[in-house]
């Protein structure tokens, strides 16, 4: 195979692999109740553990990168999963499991500021390069959608508490140095790259400080922090809200709670046709809305569920396939919101942009994350799944503000929403 082919290969690899780890968050929750005993609140914290790492390592890496190199950034993000995933087979425990999700929250922040960089490395024009990043991106929610069927693979559903689910670390770290090899055997030209790094870390946070004199950046970073701390709610307990609500199987739970990933994929996909048609403003408004009727809706149906032992797919509650509908309503938000706000900055603020980005939806994620916990622990799940109605509100105030300064600034409606991986 081609030096470029393998090169490209290493890549979609690399975002599978980070999303495996990054979405196996909810489920490494639901079993780290069943096998380390540890509160909902506590379980919460693989949240934290995962996304700081990635905000604050995205805050630093812009500046050191060019010249650690991204091949090798690449390796090094791989080899440090790797060596995670081997810990956590060899040493399980729930403190191992958080450094696992903080090593692979530093790893995905290596990977994905070096990923993005050699896609335009690799391509020759905007229209190769938007090829494959959007392939790129697509293998992300590949990543998504084995994630949960992988790891229910590993699981004992007779015995949910047996640490047999552990084995998967032993799959996925070979996958990782496998990839690492990939890239070892690879060749990528970097002197592009070298000869455009003159940021510094002190240059990088100066952009980001004069980011905040624009109040457009205020609101969108209001609404890129509620829509993460919505879409981490449902992500990560969705799997413990259909075991522990919905009676079903540690495994079966696991498995359709993937659905909310295909519907945000599909979701994600529809909405670059909408768009052609409709409004952006008018489409998110319709999609918060109609995901609060829908939550408003469904979530009665989740009442008074009565577990049984030969339950399988075809007489699951209804309220298991419905609720995950919500990602198709979801989809559209983020990265629409994400093409306005790029759209309405000179190119050169786009990086330090992106790092508020992924800051401000870290901090989301964990947030969310946590609220959903105290109150899926205080009450049940269906009260903290209720409780995405606020940020739901609060988005909707957001986003006319957004509009409203978008407004003043020029911005048109986005020229293409793509598949993001965040």
């Amino acid at each position: 195979m081609t030096n470029r082919f393998r090169m490209v290969l290493a890549l979609a690899l690399i975002y599978v692999i980070f999303a495996i780890l990054l979405n196996s968050v909810g489920t490494v929750i639901l079993q780290s109740i069943a096998t380390f005993g540890v509160t909902k609140p506590q379980a919460s914290n693989l949240e934290l553990f995962k996304d700081l790492p990635i905000a604050v390592t995205s805050l630093l890496v812009a500046s050191f990168l060019p010249l650690l190199g991204y091949r090798r950034a690449m390796m090094i993000a791989l080899a440090i999963v790797g060596v995670a995933c081997i810990v956590m087979r060899l040493y399980p425990g729930f403190h191992t499991t958080e450094l696992l999700f903080m090593c692979t929250g530093i790893g995905f922040a290596l990977a994905k500021v070096s990923v993005y960089s050699s896609i335009g490395l690799l391509t020759r024009d905007p229209t190769e390069h938007s090829r494959l990043t959007n392939t790129i991106e697509g293998m992300f929610m590949v990543g998504v959608l084995v994630c949960g069927w992988l790891f229910s693979a590993f699981i004992d559903d007779k015995n949910p508490a047996n640490p047999v689910w552990f084995n998967v670390y032993w799959l996925l770290a070979a996958i990782c140095f496998l990839v690492v090899g990939l890239l070892a055997t690879s060749q990528l030209d970097e002197s592009a790259a070298h000869s455009a790094a003159t940021n510094s870390l002190k240059g990088s946070l100066a952009e980001m400080l004069r980011l905040f004199l624009r109040p457009l950046i205020y609101v969108f970073l209001a609404s890129a922090f509620l829509y993460v701390l919505i879409e981490q709610s449902f992500s990560t307990w969705l799997p413990t809200f259909n075991n522990e609500i919905l009676k079903l199987p540690h495994a079966m739970s696991i498995q359709l709670a993937t659905i909310l990933a295909g519907t945000t994929a599909l979701g994600r996909l529809a909405a670059g046709q909408v768009l052609r048609r409709v409004p952006w403003y008018v489409l998110l408004n319709i999609c918060v809305i109609g995901m609060g009727v829908l939550v408003v809706l469904v979530l009665p149906l989740a009442r008074d569920v009565v577990g049984r032992a030969d339950v399988g797919w075809f007489d699951a509650p209804a309220a298991a396939y419905l609720i995950p509908l919500i990602g198709l309503l979801m989809a559209p938000i983020y990265p629409v919101i994400n093409s306005v706000v790029l759209s309405s900055l000179p190119k050169p603020a786009h990086a330090a942009m992106m790092g508020l980005i992924v800051i401000f939806s870290a901090l989301g994620g964990t947030l969310g994350s946590r609220i959903t916990a105290m109150v899926f622990s205080a009450f049940d799940g269906i009260h903290a799944f209720y409780f995405s109605l606020v940020p739901m509100t609060l988005v909707l105030i957001t986003l006319y503000f957004f509009k409203r300064e978008t407004n003043r600034a020029g911005v048109g409606a986005p020229v293409e929403v793509k598949l993001a991986a965040k």
